[in-house]
């Protein structure tokens, strides 16, 4: 749209799901227009998501003209046709309904156009320069299909159309099936411009829903950290729910460190080493350096993600809890994770925790220097969990024979050493015992700190079954999902 000579040339987009009518379609993309003004004041681009809809306004062109672009300028009107009218006499149903569409559009794109150049003037009068970045907002209305992301979002961040992933993943083929998650199945796409990408697909058998699949999409959108997979959209059309993230070659980290032998072999301990030190990065972001603090509640081998250079991007945050700064602790009616790196205090009691990520790292970690899993350990023709065999050996002396055997370790012992020690450090039974994650980067990266002597862990003499989804009520005395408990200063 041109507006004047002092105000610049605007380019705008509406979309709606297909499946809305043009009543409902026009009454979602007008809320959150409304909200411009709150949103985009000093700022010269903008977009408005909402699961159903999508406005985007910005001074340079984003995307490509064709013969049925429009552009509209300060005389144009739609006055003579209502969004809600109705058309009568010979014209086909289609015919009425592309009218409609127009209309609704045509309406909006003037709308849109005259909040943002009324924004525009008001911060030229008061002085304001419109050089700042464009945001990106979420908004969250009382009708279904608009929700909240306070905050500044990625901007790469897209709302995709099935259709495109559909065709991005061959109809979700078979052959590009990367594996199978909580959430359900993810596949491997590639978008028209060449970038690959990895989609998680809702599963209906899935044990986590559309709650899960809200919360991940507005949490993942608004982190950003190097060891933090990247989110670049989502698309929820129907039954179809879909997230669609950055491509990662190397997988996940247990297809690595569980294997037989070829893949652990090229996991050497300096790899490894920095596979550890990029998830206590990553964590300790989470619970200390984001605006809010996050706890992610299921970090395990399979949710560590690795990059063509072997460095890790924690995953799956639809289990994720977010809490303000100086809070860090709350308590659940529903507990899920996985079984074997739940905290006790979580499994047993619904109390969850930065201390319970911490735990969950401290498996992670035990896990990474030997080489096997937790749960289902085996040993001697008999079962003792990880943790336990950990401790028999760390009480004995004989910490060594938990590494890996495929590890060269002649170089690295007191490494090795003294990442064993971290570990059952974060696995003590007792959460206020275990160390916090900036405790943790601080003793990873300062070879000189002392450690402490660690406790007992959790679960030392009990035998922990196969890794599955725990999805499980307890009865609680709280008639929220969510209460927080515990107050602490950052």
């Amino acid at each position: 749209m041109v507006v004047s000579s002092s105000f610049p040339t605007l380019y705008s987009l509406t979309q709606c799901t297909p499946d809305l009518s043009p009543d409902a379609c026009f009454n979602c993309l007008q809320d959150i227009i409304q909200q411009t003004l709150k949103w985009f004041e000093g700022r010269r681009g903008g977009r408005i998501l909402g699961v159903r809809c999508v406005v985007r306004y910005e001074t340079d062109i984003f995307f490509v003209a064709d013969k049925h672009t429009r552009y509209l300028g300060p005389t144009d009107s739609t006055s003579s046709t209502s969004p809600l009218s109705k058309t009568t006499g010979n014209g086909s149903r289609s015919k009425t309904k592309l009218s409609i569409i127009a209309a609704v559009v045509a309406l909006l794109m003037l709308l849109l156009c005259s909040i943002v150049g009324f924004v525009w003037i008001r911060s030229r009068r008061k002085g304001k320069v419109l050089l700042q970045d464009n945001l990106t907002v979420n908004l969250q209305q009382e009708e279904p299909f608009v929700w909240t992301v306070e905050g500044n979002i990625s901007s790469e961040f897209s709302l995709f159309d099935v259709a495109q992933i559909q065709e991005a993943t061959s109809k979700f083929s078979e052959d590009n099936k990367l594996g199978q998650g909580g959430f359900g199945p993810v596949y491997k796409g590639k978008l028209p411009d060449g970038q690959e990408i990895a989609v998680k697909r809702l599963s209906t058998n899935s044990g986590q829903g559309f709650i899960e699949f809200k919360n991940e999409v507005q949490l993942i959108a608004k982190l950003q950290h190097t060891n933090l997979v990247r989110l670049l959209g989502c698309s929820s059309q129907r039954e179809e729910k879909l997230i669609v993230y950055e491509y990662l070659p190397n997988k996940s980290l247990d297809s690595f460190i569980f294997d037989k032998e070829e893949k652990r072999a090229l996991l050497d301990w300096k790899t490894r080493l920095v596979i550890i030190e990029g998830i206590a990065q990553g964590l300790l972001y989470l619970h200390k350096h984001s605006r809010l603090r996050v706890i992610h509640r299921d970090l395990k081998a399979s949710n560590i993600l690795l990059d063509k250079n072997m460095n890790p991007k924690i995953s799956d945050f639809g289990l994720a809890k977010i809490f303000s700064s100086n809070n860090s602790e709350g308590n659940t009616n529903r507990v899920v994770g996985t079984y074997g790196y739940m905290a006790p205090e979580y499994a047993s009691e619904g109390l969850f925790s930065i201390k319970s990520d911490v735990f969950s790292f401290g498996v992670l970690l035990l896990e990474i220097v030997s080489g096997k899993r937790n749960s289902g350990f085996r040993r001697n023709g008999g079962f003792l969990n990880l943790l336990g065999y950990a401790w028999e050996l760390w009480t004995e002396g004989k910490w060594h024979e938990l590494v890996d055997t495929s590890l060269v370790t002649e170089h690295c012992k007191s490494e090795l050493l003294r990442c064993i020690n971290i570990a059952l450090l974060c696995v003590q039974e007792n959460a206020d015992d275990r160390p916090a994650m900036w405790d943790i980067a601080t003793m990873l990266s300062t070879e000189g700190v002392p450690l402490p002597e660690p406790k007992h862990p959790a679960y030392y003499n009990v035998r922990v079954g196969n890794a599955e989804a725990l999805n499980v009520d307890l009865d609680v005395y709280s008639i929220n999902e969510v209460t927080i408990t515990v107050q602490e200063g950052r």
